[in-house]
């Protein structure tokens, strides 16, 4: 047993797996002293968008000659939407315009499809920012061609990329900066349970990882059961025994254990805290979280109706701080793009509108902020009738506490000589770090400087560290 101690033994045995996925292991670890203001209740919300969403695609030209300019970049994906048609969703006549005055005489609007975003960008709920990116330093094309800047790792893999979107490196990053964030409210609020603070809907993500904050996952319909409980086959010719289900329930309580040996002490404290919190969460999910607001039946409207219906009792759970996380994917749109994008824009469009009515129905519109993100966005030559790996995309924010209907960032032209592009396939460089737009949201939630530092370490390499889309945050 030389070079183990406690805290290294509880995170890699196997026993604390199921531990914790139920946000169980947040209560071993200690904490170090953190600013962070955690007045009030605020929840922000992670829609990951799996695939690389296409934002050119998303967020698109209205003016003639930016307009002529993309249909020139991409002529199979606009031949495949039969642009010229009255009809066609990407003809301008039938595009939802973004009012926006920063962009001189250039114009922008929204596929038909994405109707309900467009409502909420109009009614001040929603900001669209563009061109954001992992980066590590500012970089352009002169300086990526001499070798002149430091580049994020391994650009356009999909794993690599939603994890560097997620936690700031490649595959096998150990924290997320959501989890980063819970961490840093957590140690400044002696009060909340850390058992709550990071939920995913979508499964385990490094997002959610933390230094002393585990995730808790629950089902995209609800709590999730536990394996050992609903898995009745497991049981063999004993599987409809409530008998042997209790006494199952028990062993993995570990009630009655005695030991001498504290990491058996420890995984035997823990699994039955693990149950503990199911129940706990399971109780007051089915007692006290009824909306009515109607969400759509799709994966990602369960995901957010589930979400919905946790923050809708977290003052059940004993927390002021949330972070969540949902996911969809269908986004690495390689071909076919005209015939899948637009049931992609309805169904997400659908679920953060009702999303959005919810917390207007519980009061918690202006608490809670949901943003978007991605792998990477796609390039803006087309294959033919599809796109390929990028970088720079274009994202959403929503929610009461947004600067709504305004456009943060950046939406270069399409001028695939210039310096927002890279050389091949007119991939855009990113003029918004991810660390910048996480800034922005961390200053909301209660972040201070240092806090948002520790987090974020490349954000001193910025000189611009909020971007302005939220109200109420710092600078």
């Amino acid at each position: 047993m030389a070079n183990i101690n406690r805290r290294n033994f509880l995170q890699t045995t196997g026993a604390l797996g199921f531990m914790g996925g139920t946000g169980l292991l947040a209560a071993m670890n200690g904490a170090k002293a953190y600013a962070a203001d955690t007045t009030g209740y605020k929840a922000l919300v992670c829609l990951f968008f799996k695939g690389g969403m296409d934002h050119a695609d998303t967020i698109l030209p209205m003016d003639t000659a930016s307009y002529e300019q993309l249909r020139s970049a991409r002529p199979g994906v606009f031949n495949a939407y039969n642009y010229n048609n009255a009809g066609s969703s990407r003809n301008t006549a039938n595009m939802l315009e973004l009012d926006t005055t920063s962009f001189g005489s250039r114009r922008f609007g929204l596929p038909p499809e994405l109707a309900q975003l467009h409502s909420l960008y109009d009614s001040g709920d929603m900001a669209v920012v563009g061109n954001v990116g992992p980066l590590i330093e500012p970089t352009t094309r002169t300086q990526m061609n001499s070798n002149g800047v430091e580049l994020p790792a391994r650009l356009f893999s999909h794993n690599d990329q939603q994890s560097t979107w997620m936690a700031l490196d490649t595959e096998g990053s150990r924290y997320g900066w959501g989890g980063r964030f819970a961490d840093a409210a957590l140690a400044s609020d002696g009060t909340s349970s850390p058992t709550f603070a990071a939920i995913s809907a979508a499964g385990n993500e490094v997002f959610l990882s933390g230094e002393n904050v585990r995730q808790f996952q629950v089902g995209s319909g609800g709590p999730r059961d536990l394996n050992y409980l609903s898995q009745n086959f497991r049981l063999g010719s004993a599987r409809n025994s409530d008998e042997v289900r209790a006494l199952l329930e028990e062993h993995f309580a570990a009630e009655g254990i005695g030991s001498d040996n504290y990491y058996m002490q420890d995984v035997a404290a823990g699994s039955r805290r693990a149950i503990e919190n199911n129940r706990i969460f399971r109780e007051q999910f089915g007692d006290d979280s009824s909306l009515t607001t109607v969400f759509p039946s799709s994966s990602l409207g369960r995901q957010l109706e589930t979400v919905a219906q946790t923050i809708n009792i977290q003052s059940f759970l004993n927390v002021s701080r949330q972070v969540f996380f949902v996911s969809t994917g269908g986004f690495d749109t390689h071909n076919n793009q005209a015939n899948s994008i637009p049931d992609l824009h309805s169904g997400f469009a659908g679920a953060i509108a009702a999303f959005q009515s919810a917390m207007a129905e519980i009061g918690m519109v202006n608490n809670v902020t949901l943003f978007t993100a991605s792998d990477f966005g796609r390039t803006t030559i087309d294959n033919g009738d599809g796109t390929d790996h990028g970088w720079g995309g274009h994202h959403f924010v929503v929610g009461g506490a947004v600067n709504g209907r305004q456009i943060y960032g950046n939406l270069p032209d399409y001028d695939l000589d210039a310096e927002y592009y890279t050389r091949s396939r007119g991939r855009l460089i990113p003029d918004v770090s991810v660390e910048q737009y996480a800034a922005t949201l961390g200053s909301w939630f209660g972040l201070d400087d240092a806090e948002l530092l520790t987090a974020l370490p490349n954000l001193d390499n910025f000189s611009e560290r909020n971007l302005g889309f939220m109200s109420g945050a710092g600078v």
